[in-house]
């Protein structure tokens, strides 16, 4: 039992509110978050909606799941639908496609074939830092300014931290419009040997490391890139704004997902308060992988002094309320080595009773701590599942938990 009990995560009352346009799934990597994204779009259209699941997992586990040979950067349907006529749609963000598709919307054919051209347009919209970030971002604004879905999903990119999510857009924005940028686009627009003098004097000491590290046609790749983009620029950072708004908006939901561990909850704790600082709705909590058992009157104390009481042969039977020893002369031939190998079985399952509370125990711990922290953040829990989820059966399956999923003590 916890100290705390935190408010329930009523997960079918947030599905079910049309109002709720977009639910975003973030937390640490590794805790679940792309599951939790399917099986939200699962249970999303059994109950009606017309939803479509965005994620950035480069594993391919969601399309496997969804019984879909590949996701890609186009929303597929999915073979499952709703009693009130709901749909699933799932995709896979292509983050060089997305940008492709932003050159080629935002500039005439000639120009967007000298980007997409560009050596230093293909190392950039390949692997930039940030640039998978920014991308969901785009992805999520072309998604909801289409208004062909009712309810969108994001699965955030698995990142060393989770707050890159809402950080890289602003940092890839800020670059392609900021002074770097605008300093390197100079010499082009001076042009001749002004411009070249004007380089050399201003930036001898940047163009000369750059050389060094990178090559000497670095700078000549980006100054090309820059003034083919120069009417651009001012179109990532609108974007970025607006959907960093869209963030904010009422319509919008955050679903922090971590595991009963120090290290993702810390991890979940700080995105809870970031969210607060930038103002951006949190629906809850959903904790993944919890362990349970049926047989929690068992303490770990008294399945392990029981367990060395049948290794030692000790005491193991009780006679009315007084402890007994067997009377091994009253028992046939061979049943001494039957019961000695029933004992040892015994033993061992005591044992892994035993460690399984002591899991429990140290879990419901470190859900303590977190709810200390944050008693307001309500939470649902998934109990830990004996293999991976492959197939729409899991997923309904984990729907079923999250909507059922009451933490401990409530």
């Amino acid at each position: 039992m916890g100290l705390e009990t935190p408010p329930r995560l009523a997960v079918d009352r947030l599905l079910d509110d049309r109002e709720t346009r977009i639910i975003v799934c973030c937390g640490a990597g590794g805790v679940g978050k792309t599951t939790t994204a399917a099986a939200l779009g699962v249970r999303a259209a059994a109950r009606g909606r017309k939803a479509v699941v965005l994620t950035i997992d480069p594993a391919r586990r969601l399309a496997q799941s969804m019984g879909i040979d590949s996701l890609d950067n186009t929303p597929r349907r999915v073979g499952t639908a709703g009693e009130g006529g709901g749909e699933l749609h799932a995709m896979m963000l292509d983050m060089k496609r997305t940008f492709d598709e932003i050159v080629e919307a935002h500039a005439d054919a000639e120009r967007a074939g000298a980007i997409l051209a560009n050596p230093f347009y293909q190392s950039l919209s390949a692997g930039f830092a940030g640039t998978q970030e920014y991308m969901a971002m785009e992805k999520l604004g072309q998604l909801r300014a289409r208004d062909d879905w009712d309810l969108i999903i994001v699965d955030t990119p698995p990142s060393r931290s989770a707050l890159d999510f809402l950080d890289a857009p602003k940092r890839l924005g800020s670059f392609l419009d900021g002074k770097f940028i605008r300093v390197l686009m100079a010499p082009a627009k001076v042009g001749g040997r002004a411009g070249m003098k004007f380089l050399n004097v201003g930036m001898s000491m940047m163009t000369g490391t750059l050389s060094k590290l990178m090559g000497a046609s670095l700078l000549k790749d980006v100054q090309t890139f820059v003034a083919a983009m120069d009417t651009m620029f001012g179109g990532f950072r609108t974007r970025a704004d607006a959907t960093f708004r869209l963030l904010q908006a009422p319509g919008t939901a955050f679903l922090v997902v971590a595991a009963p561990e120090p290290d993702a909850l810390r991890e979940a704790a700080y995105f809870v308060e970031r969210l607060a600082a930038e103002r951006m709705p949190l629906a809850g909590l959903v904790l993944n992988r919890v362990h349970d058992s049926g047989a929690d009157q068992l303490s770990a104390e008294r399945a392990l002094a029981a367990a060395e009481n049948l290794e030692e042969g000790g005491i193991v039977d009780q006679e009315s309320g007084k402890a007994g020893l067997r009377d091994t002369a009253a028992e046939p031939p061979g049943a001494d080595d039957d019961t000695t190998a029933v004992d040892r079985i015994t033993a061992g399952l005591l044992r892994l009773h035993a460690e399984r509370m002591q899991v429990i125990a140290r879990e419901q711990r470190t859900r303590d701590r977190f709810t200390s922290l944050h008693p307001e953040v309500a939470v649902a829990e998934v109990a830990a599942l004996p293999g991976d989820v492959h197939d729409l059966a899991g997923l309904r399956a984990i729907g079923e938990r999250l909507a059922a999923g009451v933490p401990a003590g409530a």
